[in-house]
């Protein structure tokens, strides 16, 4: 391509960074990409933390985005082990002291866990690769463990405890598991899927805080009076955009930084915005709204990509997100925050039926926005194009029954 801008500067060296960097060089951007990263390590999936690195049966190597190779045939300079500490116009300044000026500006900050008010520095959140590497020794070594929040984070940290021979307790808040993501009916599906995996899950109930052990290990108390000490204990109660550095640029940054629907930061001229921490706006669908998907964050970055060279934008896609847990992958398509109501597509588990095989989808009105399934991966991809097409409850049902046949 020809004209555009002669440096793009991408900031956060994860999934959406360096998706991004991969999709301007797709798009035939030949000027010049510099990449920073707040962590030393190249850029790295973050999915198989709680899975396959804390099992051990990958090791992390494994877990690179590009090989060193690959990265080199990018043609892009990398700032690793550096925070961003300052965004200004046309330039982002470094944690040492460095300031790097740029035409295009691509902002991929992600997500920071959360902690606990009072929270031990010996309780365990999982969000880095060195997160997961020091939870997979801890692990190794423990008998018991206890999870702090039953989000998808804590469930799968918590199938992999129990697939390690590891005795696990899980409180949540919420009445059931995963609610934030897969709403109240479904999350109690959820819960059945969690305890006939082993996990002694206490829902409803809310933590005290933490108090002194009897022993080695971490001890709570609850808001019910009852006491849980355990070896090792994790809090995956979600997290929030690392945004600090973000405070001087003049963006309401509420709920992450506000795009436009092609991932433009508003307010700022030549800076763009993908990943868990970029709230764009769907306005057939209610305004701005943070994906902090895999597959949404690879979704933007190709966006942007397009919108930064001038070329094609990529066709519209469905949300998609999954999670593998106790022996099944869970899936979800589409906005199940949007819906209002449940419909059972396929097999028995919404009425107390195994819940292998389940798929339900989320009405907006009589409006179709998610399918959820749990095990069910044959059906799932197939109602991509029925959410494209906005389809309705009938149709959804008909639909279903026709994969029966």
């Amino acid at each position: 391509m020809s004209g555009g801008p002669e440096h793009v500067l991408v900031v956060g060296a994860g999934l959406g960074g360096i998706r991004t960097v991969e999709q301007l060089r797709q798009a035939g951007y030949e000027g010049r990409i510099s990449l920073v990263g707040a962590e030393a390590h190249p850029p790295y999936d973050r999915p198989p933390l709680s899975k396959q690195l804390l099992a051990g049966d990958w090791e992390a190597e494994r877990l690179a985005l590009k090989e060193e190779a690959a990265l080199e045939d990018l043609g892009v300079r990398m700032y690793l082990g550096l925070r961003a500490v300052a965004l200004r116009p046309g330039e982002v300044e470094l944690a040492d002291g460095a300031v790097l000026t740029a035409d295009a500006i691509v902002l991929a900050p992600g997500v920071e866990a959360r902690r606990l008010p009072g929270q031990p520095e010996g309780v365990h959140t999982l969000r880095t690769l060195d997160d997961a590497l020091t939870l997979r020794d801890e692990l190794d070594k423990a008998s018991t463990l206890l999870v702090v929040g039953a989000g998808f984070i804590g469930a799968e940290v918590a199938s992999t405890a129990i697939g390690k021979g590891v005795q696990v307790t899980m409180v949540e808040a919420a009445p059931v598991p995963l609610v934030r993501g897969l709403g109240a009916e479904v999350g109690a599906l959820a819960a059945r899927l969690i305890r006939e995996g082993g996990v002694d899950l206490r829902t409803g109930v809310a933590l005290t805080g933490f108090v002194e052990p009897s022993g080695a290990g971490v001890a709570v108390e609850l808001a019910d009076g009852s006491r849980i000490e355990a070896d090792v204990a994790l809090v995956g109660i979600g997290g929030r955009p690392d945004l600090g550095w973000l405070a001087d640029a003049g963006l309401d940054l509420t709920d992450g930084i506000p795009c436009d629907a092609q991932g433009r930061v508003l307010g700022l001229d030549g800076v763009w915005a993908v990943g868990d921490a970029a709230a764009w706006d769907y306005p057939a669908q209610g305004g701005r709204h943070r994906h902090e998907h895999w597959t949404s964050t690879a979704d933007q970055a190709t966006i942007v990509a397009r919108a930064i060279t001038g070329t094609e934008a990529p066709p519209a896609t469905v949300p998609y997100f999954w999670s593998d847990q106790f022996g099944l992958k869970i899936q979800l398509i589409g906005r199940p925050d949007l819906a209002d109501g449940i419909v059972p597509l396929h097999g028995e588990g919404l009425s107390g039926g195994a819940v292998k095989g389940t798929v339900a989808g989320y009405l907006r009105g009589d409006r179709l926005v998610a399918v959820a399934g749990f095990g069910a991966a044959r059906y799932i991809a197939r109602y991509r194009a029925l959410l494209l097409a906005e389809a309705d409850r009938a149709q959804a049902l008909e639909f279903a029954a026709s994969l029966r046949r």
